[in-house]
């Protein structure tokens, strides 16, 4: 029991003092919120700059963004590297941009081009005969008579011999060697109808490899006979693949194994519409020798123009219109 006056904190007996009780149950635990307030700034109460970054320097002319230079006077840029032209400023195509137009006619190029069309070509070879037809007319007489006076001369005119003999043999050669040379010169008018030009007498025999053309001419024919001895089919293969080997030679100039080469690579890779123009034009010729021949003189030489027009087109080359 206390008196009044007297301190809570001292003991009555011997009078001592107590610690002051701890309130919140924790001695020396300070009541929340009475934490220390922080370290105050330092003397001066000068702080840095925000984000440390030293000032800007004298007169606060900072670089141009991105830190380039400045353009030069003037401001233009040189141009950038590679030697690159004006805008616009390439050449005008020649001729002013006017081309010029496709060649007449001109159904395909190349050995694998667009299809050969059967009917043009029977009609550019009419068209071309009849043009010019007492040329290809009187070529083809003196053709023929050539050809026979040779094979007469060697057999005695007695064309109903078939015995073989040393002579027989002799003249078949020497008929082979010339008839090897006429279809080369028949050839050589085709394509001159084919350049545009219509040839002359003169203008069938205008070509000088004709070592080229007799050994391309045999060596097609014992192919074909070779063939023909084996089935009879294979040589009419043979003589298919080989059928544009002398026009090549005449043509290009090519030699003979250059000529067969390249007569396969032609028509293996043209042959389905070169066997419908084979079938279309032996068709024409068995119409014109149901004619008592004469009409060979005709349907011969469009056969021949019509072919080589078949050639100049899947080859790329020139047709005049």
């Amino acid at each position: 029991m206390t008196t009044g006056g007297q301190d809570p904190n001292q003991n009555p007996e011997d009078g001592k003092q107590f610690p002051p009780q701890d309130p919140y149950g924790q001695q020396g635990t300070p009541p929340p919120g009475s934490y220390p307030p922080p370290a105050g700034p330092p003397q001066g109460g000068s702080y840095p700059p925000p984000g440390g970054y030293p000032p800007p320097p004298q007169g606060g002319n900072y670089p141009p963004p991105g830190g380039y230079p400045p353009p030069p006077q003037g401001g233009s840029y040189p141009p950038p590297g590679g030697n690159y032209p004006p805008p616009g400023g390439y050449p005008p195509p020649p001729g002013g941009g006017n081309f010029p137009p496709p060649p007449a006619n001109d159904y395909g190029a190349g050995f694998g081009g667009p299809q050969l069309s059967v009917g043009a070509a029977i009609s550019y070879g009419w068209n071309k005969f009849k043009d010019n037809a007492l040329v290809w007319i009187g070529i083809s007489i003196i053709a023929f008579l050539i050809a026979g006076l040779i094979q007469g001369a060697f057999n005695g005119f007695d064309y109903t011999n078939t015995e073989f003999s040393a002579l027989s043999i002799v003249g078949g050669l020497v008929t082979a060697i010339v008839g090897y040379i006429i279809q080369a010169a028949f050839l050589r008018g085709a394509l001159s109808e084919l350049d545009g030009i219509k040839p002359a007498f003169g203008t069938f025999f205008q070509f000088t490899n004709i070592g080229a053309v007799v050994l391309g001419g045999f060596l097609v024919a014992v192919a074909t006979y070779v063939g023909l001895a084996l089935c009879i089919i294979p040589g009419i293969i043979a003589a298919f693949l080989l059928y544009y080997t002398l026009t090549f030679i005449v043509d290009k100039n090519q030699d003979a194994i250059s000529g067969i080469k390249s007569s396969y690579a032609l028509t293996s890779s043209n042959v389905g519409t070169l066997i419908l123009l084979a079938l279309a034009l032996i068709g024409i010729n068995i119409v014109g020798a149901l004619l008592c021949l004469i009409g060979l003189l005709v349907t011969a030489p469009v056969a021949l123009i019509a072919s080589t027009y078949a050639y100049r087109v899947l080859t790329g080359g020139h047709v005049a219109a």
